[in-house]
């Protein structure tokens, strides 16, 4: 397989959180500083945050600018272990996301994670973490910013499909809270 010469790796293949996987069109898309500010109030302050994927490396600013402790380094996911939680918007394609909840089961700490709505259907998500997920649904959809090369593109339009935040371990007081 082709090795990348920056990001994640997942074998021996290696990727840049939401970059090089392959499907550019559907994975570079960068968190917004607002999706964070939806959900601050559930973040715990005492934790030292994990934004595991890099991306263009703006949502780990966002989070510290909300006043939280972070680690957010372009480094390999697969063979890292960082922080206390980890909150994050992965890579959304079906190649990518399998093995990420592998490894998140795998690493057993908490998390909050910005995934699409039929994420929850699929076999992996029952399977990995049946009964143990609470979700956190936005009050509208999330509008990613458009990576393109090294530059954010505006888009003219509104992201296409809903998100909900995915949180495991996070002890939220309803197993789903509507924003």
């Amino acid at each position: 397989m082709e090795k990348k010469e920056d990001g994640i790796s997942m074998g021996n293949k290696k990727y840049n959180a939401c970059i090089h996987t392959g499907f550019e069109k559907h994975d570079s898309y960068m968190t917004p500083k607002s999706a964070w500010e939806n959900i601050q109030q559930f973040i715990p302050k005492d934790k030292v945050i994990w934004e595991a994927f890099y991306g263009d490396g703006k949502s780990g600013d966002y989070l510290t600018e909300l006043g939280f402790k972070v680690i957010h380094q372009d480094v390999d996911f697969f063979t890292n272990d960082m922080g206390e939680i980890i909150v994050t918007n992965p890579p959304f394609s079906l190649n990518l996301i399998k093995p990420i909840m592998y490894r998140l089961k795998e690493l057993d700490k908490p998390f909050i994670l910005i995934l699409p709505s039929q994420k929850i259907n699929s076999q992996y998500m029952r399977n990995t973490f049946k009964d143990k997920l609470q979700i956190i649904i936005p009050n509208g959809r999330i509008n990613f910013n458009k990576l393109v090369g090294d530059k954010i593109v505006e888009s003219k339009n509104k992201c296409a499909f809903d998100c909900f935040y995915y949180c495991y371990k996070m002890d939220l007081p309803n197993d789903i809270t509507w924003l």
